[in-house]
Order: C-alpha cells, then structure tokens, then sequence
C-alpha cells in the first residue's frame, strides 16, 4: 500500500521529498562535515565562489546540499510531467531521486556535482525539446551553454557530452553539421568568458593550475568504501531489473518515450564510463548516474503488475538506504 500512494499523481509525494530528503541527512545535520576535496576539486570556477563563503561552516554546507538534492528531485519530476516518458502520470522519480541518493553517505555536504547535475538536467530539458523538430539550433546551443556552465561548477561534466551529441541525432529532425556545431559552440562559451575575466584580471595562471589539478589529480574514495559498494552492488540489481521491464515494454511505449529513455541510458553509459575509467572522477559522479537509474527504476515499479512484489521490492530499497546511514560507523 506504501508504493501505490507514493506512485500516484498525488502532490503528496512532493510534499514528502523534503521530509525524506532531511530525514537521510539527519546524521549530517547532527554532526556537519565538508567533503574530503581533492587539490583543486573546491576551486572549480563557479564552485569556488559559492565555497569561499562557506568553507569554515560545516552545517551550512549540509543545508545547502540538502536543498540542492531536492531542487534535483523537483527539476527530475519536472522534465518527467513535461515530456511523459514514464506514461503513467506519476510523482514517484522526485521521491526515488532522493532515496537513492540518500544511500551516498559520503555525499550528505556540499559539493560541485550537486550544481553540475542541475545544469545538466535544465540540458535535457532543452535536449528533449527538440524532438522531431527541423534546426533546433538555438535549442542545441542552449544545451551545450548549460552543459558549460555545469561543467564550471563540475568539470567532468564535460564526458556527457558524447551522450547529447547522441541525444541531437536520435532527436532532431533532418539533423546535419550545424546541430553538433552548436552544441560544441555552447559548451565552450562559458569557458571562454571565465578565460577572458582571468585574463582580464590577471589569474589566468592561477585557473590554468586548477583546471589541471581537476583533470589529472587522482581520487581514490571509491575503493576503500565497502558499505559504498555494497550499496551499489544492490542498485545494480534493481538496475538491471528495471532495464529487463524496460525491454518487455518497449514496443509498445510511445517513439518519443523510447528516445527519451535511449537518451537516459547514453548518459548512464558515459557517467558510468566517467566512473570507472576518469582517475579524477569518484564516488560523486554516481549523483548524475543516479538520474537515470531513478527514472528506470521508476519506471519499473510505476508499471509493475505485483502489488506484492512491487512493495516488497521498494520497502526493502529503503530499508537498504536506511542501513547505510548506520553502515559507516562500522567501517571507519
């Protein structure tokens, strides 16, 4: 009975967002901490300015997460209601966007992904606009600006482009040069803006110097993290059970639901890939991973036939990322 009222179209579960999200960071919010920040990781351009003001206050950098994890459980439940690809009218991502990532202990603080994965879902929104439409170029360029400006915030933004150039092609209409171009064109202005005003004020060596410690400075917090990975080994699951429904309704979803969702999955691919194979990319990238994964386990529970197995499933995701709160005092 829980599932079936929180997957309904009831404002209700946007209502228990907040709840939720504060609730899985009550830990956080008991005892603050700032984020373990590699060399330069804190001085990523736009990041940098919203950091230098909080740097000393722990508990305000955990307020602040928190309220940038519900701003991307509300834009996720935004882009859903607008574009439809979960066909049935449903609140449920918002609410499953912060139960999964409520999961990532580390992460209950302030840190760039958190605004990078925003830019990146106001992208999609642009992306997905452009569905079957001729010389979308003002649309393409939208999408490759907020692409850069999420990427000053979080640099690896920067390895999802592969996925929106993908994205243009499977969604435009009559798609040639001009599209990718303005993409491209997009996600460079931002940094050609941050390059003119370092010039201008002479700390154009001082952003060199960071953005090579974003790119070659490796992270290792992954590794170590065995209630991490634990954690994840049970998202895969429900991965992979999601994607096997996903399979069983594909032919007979919408052509524009079954893009939206080709789309989500070249992002999961290339977050994923930014993962396991990016040495400066750790545990933060699974934010933006998590976005995709939430609409496709959404997705799953939203159209599952057993009620049983349905609630069963979602309770004992919770019940999951509930231990994980607890988890890290036995592992530290």
């Amino acid at each position: 009975m829980i599932l079936k009222k929180l997957k309904s179209n009831s404002s209700v579960s946007l209502f228990l967002v907040p709840l939720v999200t504060i609730a899985l960071w009550i830990k956080s919010l008991q005892h603050p901490f700032a984020y373990n920040y590699f060399p330069g990781e804190d001085q990523n351009i736009l990041f940098n300015l919203i950091y230098r003001l909080v740097h000393d206050k722990p508990l305000v950098q955990v307020i602040i997460g928190i309220v940038m994890v519900i701003l991307l459980a509300y834009t996720m439940q935004l882009v859903n209601d607008r574009f439809m690809f979960i066909r049935i009218k449903s609140k449920l991502p918002a609410l499953l966007f912060v139960v999964i990532v409520g999961g990532f202990v580390p992460m209950h603080t302030l840190h760039p992904v958190y605004f990078g994965a925003l830019f990146m879902l106001l992208a999609v929104y642009r992306l997905f606009g452009i569905f079957d439409t001729k010389k979308a170029y003002s649309s393409t360029f939208d999408v490759g600006f907020l692409l850069g400006v999420g990427a000053l915030f979080y640099l690896d933004v920067a390895v999802l482009i592969p996925a929106f150039i993908v994205g243009i092609a499977l969604l435009g209409r009559e798609v040639g040069w001009r599209e990718f171009t303005t993409l491209i064109l997009g996600f460079f202005l931002p940094f050609a803006f941050s390059a003119a005003y370092a010039v201008l004020t002479d700390s154009w060596l001082e952003v060199l110097n960071i953005m090579k410690e974003s790119i070659v400075t490796p992270v290792n917090h992954f590794r170590s993290n065995i209630p991490l990975q634990v954690y994840l080994v049970a998202l895969i699951l429900y991965t992979i059970a999601g994607s096997i429904g996903m399979f069983g309704q594909y032919d007979t979803k919408k052509i524009s639901s079954r893009k939206y969702f080709t789309v989500f999955f070249w992002i999961f691919i290339f977050s994923l890939a930014g993962f396991a194979l990016n040495p400066v990319t750790s545990q933060e990238m699974l934010v933006i991973t998590a976005i995709p994964v939430t609409y496709l386990i959404a997705n799953y529970f939203v159209f599952m036939k057993s009620r049983f197995w349905s609630e069963l499933l979602f309770i004992l995701l919770v019940l999951i990322v509930v231990s994980m709160q607890f988890s890290f005092d036995f592992f530290q």
